[in-house]
């Protein structure tokens, strides 16, 4: 199995390559396999969002291209840029990954949200396309505050750090 855990310099010749949907490009931890069958696991920090044309290094000195794999989803346009912002606004609020483009969005396939964009006036269409979502919508995770001593990862909701009374 080739193990990749970091990033290389562009300047290395691709020997292997990895065409990856989204949901597993924002994993940072995971196995798959190369364009060529052979198997590989990622170990990166945690956090980590693989983006197309990217270059990861395998412990045996190999570089690794990351390709963004062509996905189903859907195609948003609406012919007032306001109310295309009224459905990102929509979206952005269930948290939903978007792919912001010059009068369109994209986001991941899906019914419901397809008849919601649809209720707002929009026209939504399938696509198939890589999916390159805003960082915002997945990047970091939901944290409140600064890091913590612990484990040096962000402080979610730790109520117990702060006491009413000083």
């Amino acid at each position: 199995m080739l193990i990749v855990s970091k990033f290389c310099d562009h300047d290395q010749t691709p020997m292997a390559e990895l065409l990856l949907p989204f949901d597993e490009r924002k994993k940072s931890r995971f196995r798959t396999f190369a364009t060529c069958g052979e198997e590989v696991g990622i170990f990166l920090e945690r956090g980590t969002v693989l983006k197309d044309g990217d270059l990861l290094l395998s412990e045996d000195g190999r570089a690794v291209l990351v390709r963004a794999a062509d996905e189903t989803l859907l195609h948003i346009t609406q012919h007032r840029a306001l109310s295309l912002v009224h459905v990102a606004y929509h979206l952005g609020n269930r948290h939903v990954p978007i792919q912001i483009g010059e009068n369109w969005l994209r986001i991941a396939r899906d019914e419901v949200l397809k008849q919601m964009v649809e209720g707002l006036g929009a026209r939504a269409e399938d696509a198939v396309a890589p999916f390159h979502p805003e960082h915002g919508a997945y990047g970091g995770g939901h944290t409140h505050g600064e890091k913590s001593d612990r484990d040096n990862s962000p402080i979610i909701h730790e109520f117990g750090r702060y006491h009413a009374n000083g």
